[in-house]
């Protein structure tokens, strides 16, 4: 084989994505997997969108690529985010040291930090991209996956706290989703630096006691990030776990009280929780209120969202010490929950499919068409081949696969009188209207 012949064989490969980075489809394009459909997304970006204007948030974006020392400072060198699943690399250009960010709280706190964005007071703020972290590939759990995040900066008070909780609410329940029901609160406070020192000496002490019924993991974590413990899902750890000196049991008045008056606020709402002593954070610079949305519904990957306040990161990357709340939600796992419990999404359909027999004049139709697209109707038109619409019959059944509930037919009889026959596709029922008037006419088409 030449090598023209094998340059050639090489080019016609087909590509497949990189493994655990997933294409967003749309509903018409067939999966192999059962991922959620770009139309289920979008549904979802825009009840995002309300609920944010509502709360009083602003979007912001920030780089997917940023250096990695913003993450080694922000989330700890002992983390497993930096330790085994960060994507970072040399830039062969200049040198730079650079990592596709695993998560979006660092990465606003640098932007706020390098724009001085507190000068003027506190912010109020939201964003939607993709991170990345080099993991086992599983459902609902992928190496590039799409978060939500929102953020208060420059809060103090327990009232943002319960804030940042109860709007996570508003999402669900504008998603479709119960409380209580679909998703549950879990709540706990982690205290101030000095309470969380001294718990963390009597949890080393504690598991050093019992060191032999520690598992690998935990060992490596004894004296890097005892924590962590708490968070494992190792079955024969569970008992040891249960047994470990609880922070909430030892908070100082200052703490208790923050947490208190957090959940006064729920309880004044009637927002259902449980407190979690065993619920934590890993980095340092998290602190008081920490709290998790979970289901039942999605096996072992359970947590949906996940927050809390961090007052002590504004700092730690390099600003004026300010306090901060905050949290994150994993896109796709929460779609894979909305499809698990077949939560009814709003049809991204068209509303009306433009049926153009051969010989039609383009000109009309399309000009009818975008009059109908400015009154906010959405019109899917049928484009044919080199030979030409094709048949009434295979346009039909094209308005039909549509999902568009109307049919609108430009034949030469009804043009010639300046009419369109508008079909109601479920209905079976039909009718005349004026091309010259589809502006008034087609807001009676809009799903």
């Amino acid at each position: 084989m030449t090598t023209d012949t094998n340059t050639a064989a090489k080019k016609a490969e087909k590509l497949a994505a990189v493994k655990g980075m997933n294409d967003i489809l749309p509903p018409s394009v067939p999966r192999t997997e059962r991922l959620p459909d770009s139309a289920l997304w979008q549904w979802f970006e825009t009840c995002v969108r309300g609920v944010m204007a509502r709360y009083g948030y602003q979007y912001l974006l920030t780089p997917i690529v940023e250096p990695t020392a913003l993450f080694v400072r922000g989330l700890g060198e002992v983390t497993d985010i930096v330790e085994k699943e960060m994507y970072s690399f040399v830039d062969s250009m200049n040198g730079d040291r650079l990592t596709l960010r695993p998560e979006a709280t660092a990465g606003i706190v640098r932007a706020m930090n390098e724009h001085n964005a507190l000068y003027n007071g506190p912010l109020r703020l939201w964003t939607i991209g993709p991170m990345f972290r080099h993991e086992r590939p599983q459902k609902g759990r992928y190496r590039q996956f799409f978060q939500l995040d929102v953020e208060a900066l420059g809060f103090a008070g327990p009232d943002v706290d319960a804030e940042m909780i109860l709007m996570a609410r508003a999402l669900w329940r504008e998603l479709g989703l119960a409380e209580g029901r679909d998703v549950r609160l879990e709540l706990n406070s982690l205290g101030q630096p000095d309470e969380r020192r001294a718990h963390r000496d009597a949890l080393v002490a504690y598991f050093q006691q019992h060191a032999e019924a520690l598992d690998e993991d935990s060992k490596r974590r004894l004296h890097t990030n005892p924590l962590r413990i708490l968070d494992s899902k190792v079955a024969s750890m569970q008992p040891l776990i249960e047994g470990a000196p609880r922070l909430i049991d030892s908070l100082g008045e200052a703490s208790r009280a923050h947490f208190d008056a957090v959940r006064a606020t729920l309880d004044a709402v009637g927002l259902e929780y449980r407190v979690n002593p065993r619920l934590v954070r890993g980095m340092d610079y998290y602190n008081l209120t920490v709290f998790e949305w979970v289901t039942d519904q999605l096996g072992a990957q359970g947590t949906v969202c996940g927050g809390g306040r961090y007052d002590g990161l504004i700092e730690q990357l390099g600003g004026k010490p300010a306090p901060a709340v905050g949290f994150g939600l994993g896109i796709e796992r929460l779609l894979l929950l909305l499809q698990e419990l077949k939560v009814p999404v709003p049809s991204a359909a068209p509303d009306a499919y433009a049926v153009v027999p051969a010989g039609s004049p383009l000109p009309t139709v399309i000009a009818t068409l975008e009059a109908l697209r400015a009154a906010g109707v959405r019109v899917q038109q049928h484009a044919g081949g080199p030979d030409g619409p094709g048949s009434m019959k295979s346009q039909f059944k094209r308005a039909d696969a549509s999902g568009a509930r109307f049919a609108l037919v430009f034949g030469g009889d009804e043009l010639a009188q300046g009419q369109v026959t508008v079909k109601d596709l479920r209905a079976g029922t039909q009718e005349s209207k004026p091309l010259a008037d589809a502006a008034s006419w087609g807001v009676a088409l809009r799903g």
